[in-house]
């Protein structure tokens, strides 16, 4: 499995991209990892580290990169050679499999919308799944960025998307589909969700859909895969973040001031059980977003990922690579209004 890594890509790159990128070609023999980005600083990072299979780890030098705070497709326009462009070319010549980075994602998935051919057939436009975790286990949510102007069409797409995904990769049997939505009553909600609601009552996935689940709900676990437009999942995706980097500040400030008054190791008991609590909200357990409804596979990783995040991501991807994920999502959008109206589009 060859997946390419924008070395460049994230907020500290080059050095914990390339350590993670190390990690994983040491942990998973068959894979290969092609790092695109400055030659000379790659070469740098990998001599750190002397036990990486240099072999599995070929560069392809890339002299530009897109900025974290670059206007995306204006990036990619002025910087012709940028690592993000380069990874997503080696994808569309099928030197590669899957494409990983950690940096600017709108230019990530603006790289993609420039080539329709990188669609899957019938899918309208790719969107982005994140993962989080609920009292049954980890949940889709999709779109978290990729569509801010969602049409019912698309939603109605992520969801069947976002189900395949949950059974294929997350090993969730029978995913339901839910609709985020301001109220769990039928007509509550904007023409897009009522729209997106009639076109799934309608269908042959009917049966697996939840409804319409409200905010509070999410984290209940009952619909393990939930569709929004990108605006609104992004709010979500980065409130949720909020939330959990201020919950667990508070409670370990509030553990160190009970440390004196707990008996025995029961200090250290707390403090290990709150650090595997956190591991479950942590994006770097599965190292970043996929990318769904593309050919091959793309994995969108957080800015501040660090060497864990970015090697799951490698491991993610080359799942998704190598999965039967690409040829049930096709199967299952054949013949539908969406996937009729994507083709009307090429």
């Amino acid at each position: 499995m060859r997946v390419a890594l924008d070395a460049m890509g994230g907020d500290f790159a080059p050095g914990p991209i390339v350590a993670g990128a190390c990690e994983a070609a040491i942990d998973l023999p068959d894979l290969t990892v092609v790092l695109v980005g400055d030659q000379e600083r790659i070469e740098a990072e990998l001599a750190k580290n002397p036990s990486a299979p240099r072999d599995r780890m070929p560069i392809v030098h890339a002299s530009q990169v897109v900025g974290m705070e670059e206007k995306p497709v204006e990036a990619l326009r002025k910087k012709r050679d940028n690592s993000i462009s380069k990874c997503w070319g080696l994808m569309a010549t099928g030197d590669v499999h899957a494409v990983v980075s950690a940096g600017n994602t709108g230019a990530m998935v603006a790289s993609a919308l420039f080539n329709a051919k990188m669609f899957l057939p019938g899918v309208r436009r790719p969107g982005i799944a994140a993962i989080f975790p609920s009292h049954k286990g980890p949940i889709v949510i999709i779109d978290v960025g990729a569509n801010m102007n969602a049409k019912p069409e698309d939603l109605y797409q992520y969801g069947i998307m976002g189900a395949i995904y949950a059974e294929e990769i997350l090993g969730v049997t029978g995913a339901r589909i839910g609709l985020l939505n301001v109220g769990a009553e039928e007509e509550k909600g904007t023409d897009l969700t009522r729209t997106t609601r009639e076109m799934f009552q309608a269908s042959p996935w009917s049966s697996r859909f939840y409804g319409n689940v409200e905010g509070r709900d999410i984290y209940n676990g009952d619909a393990r895969v939930v569709i929004c437009d990108g605006f609104v999942g992004n709010v979500l995706l980065k409130a949720g973040e909020g939330a959990v980097e201020f919950l667990f500040s508070e409670l370990k400030e509030e553990l160190m001031r009970m440390m004196p008054d707990l008996p025995g190791d029961a200090g250290q008991k707390m403090g290990a059980g709150l650090k595997r609590l956190k591991s479950r909200f942590e994006y770097e357990e599965f190292g970043g977003a996929p990318l769904l409804g593309i050919r091959g596979a793309c994995i969108i990783c957080h800015g501040s990922s660090g060497a864990r995040a970015i090697k799951n991501a490698l491991r993610v991807a080359g799942t998704m690579a190598s999965d039967r994920l690409r040829d049930r999502i096709v199967e299952q959008l054949a013949g539908t209004p969406a996937a009729e109206t994507a083709a009307a589009k090429d």
